[in-house]
């Protein structure tokens, strides 16, 4: 049985990890392919808590709708900031400090969706209901977009509804870009 929580903390893991390979690298070709997967799993991850883990916030706490409202309005400040270094060449003066004012924001807010916001709703459901919310969340990011587009709306139904719509252009063009293990973009289905 893989917990909710169990799931979150290893996507913030594998993104602290991409973080430390850029950060460490003065290879801009190493540093594109991991750019190119930190910011594949960071979308993904990030639409995925949206789609799944806020609404159950929601449903389950009493002040799930605060919560999940901040942690919408932490995600958004994410999303623009990962919109700009998706876009950046790693050769760039701006490429590192970019990439560390963003993960700063992203530090803070896992820090508190481990320790508050995450804590909180294991203890609100049960543990099927957490294996439950594990499994949506993983098949979830399966399907989303895999670039930052931080205009779209945050909110099912219209974020479901557009992520539906923009992932395809986003997968297809993974296909050209760098990857850290082979020229072959990842495949969502097995992420």
């Amino acid at each position: 049985m893989t917990r909710l929580m169990d799931t979150i903390k290893k996507d913030h893991r594998e993104l602290e990890e991409y973080y430390n390979i850029i950060l460490s690298s003065n290879d801009t070709d190493e540093q594109t392919r991991f750019q190119n997967k930190l910011t594949w799993e960071l979308a993904r991850h990030a639409v995925g808590e949206e789609l799944v883990v806020y609404p159950a916030l929601e449903k389950h706490l009493r002040d799930g709708t605060e919560t999940a409202n901040k942690d919408r309005s932490e995600h958004q400040t994410i999303k623009e900031k990962l919109q700009k270094f998706q876009d950046m060449h790693a050769s760039e003066p701006a490429f590192i400090p970019t990439l560390k004012s963003m993960m700063m924001d992203l530090a803070q807010h896992i820090e508190e969706e481990e320790t508050i916001d995450f804590v909180k709703l294991e203890s609100a459901i049960t543990p099927q209901e957490s294996e439950r919310l594990s499994k949506s969340f993983s098949r979830t990011k399966m399907f989303v977009p895999t670039r930052s587009h931080p205009g779209t709306p945050n909110k099912p139904p219209f974020e479901t509804v557009v992520g539906l719509l923009t992932a395809p252009i986003d997968h297809l063009a993974d296909i050209f870009r760098k990857w850290p293990d082979d020229v072959v973009a990842p495949n969502p289905s097995t992420a």
